[in-house]
């Protein structure tokens, strides 16, 4: 019986950090940054490879601060040109894990970037905790440079 009551609830985690997940994509995608501040948690385990040459890529740690990284995304890149697709999308209790592909134009330099991607996130009491963000800094960085 307790297989079954730890099965079940590991389901249930997983399908609530599904749900979580699925809604910030939705939020993202839409641009709903009062959305994104509702589903980030009050402090977050933000990590992102700081790179000075990109305005966008910073440390963060507050729910206010994580959700404004998509609108200082759009204010420094053209919002036609922004493209993302996720191949993977796996979710293990509190934990899932995104990977895929992006890509953009970097508004200032009318360059472009590209590359994969991976994003874990971790989604507690129905808030996002953790979000963990890999990405190919090294096209970003040179799309921002002069």
């Amino acid at each position: 019986m307790s297989v079954k009551s730890t099965a079940t609830t590991v389901s249930s985690a997983t399908e609530a950090t599904r749900a979580v997940v699925q809604d910030f994509l939705t939020a993202r995608v839409a641009g709903d940054t009062g959305r994104l501040v509702e589903l980030f948690a009050d402090e977050v385990d933000w990590l992102l490879a700081e790179n000075p040459t990109v305005p966008w890529i910073r440390p963060r740690s507050t729910a206010t601060e994580c959700a404004a990284q998509f609108t200082e995304l759009m204010e420094h890149t053209v919002p036609e040109d922004a493209r993302a697709s996720v191949d993977a999308f796996l979710v293990d209790g509190t934990d899932a894990v995104l990977t895929g592909h992006l890509s953009g134009t970097v508004r200032a330099t009318g360059k472009p970037f590209e590359g994969p991607f991976a994003l874990r996130l971790t989604v507690e009491d129905g808030r996002i905790t953790r979000h963990h963000l890999y990405e190919n800094s090294l096209s970003i960085a040179a799309a921002c440079a002069v």
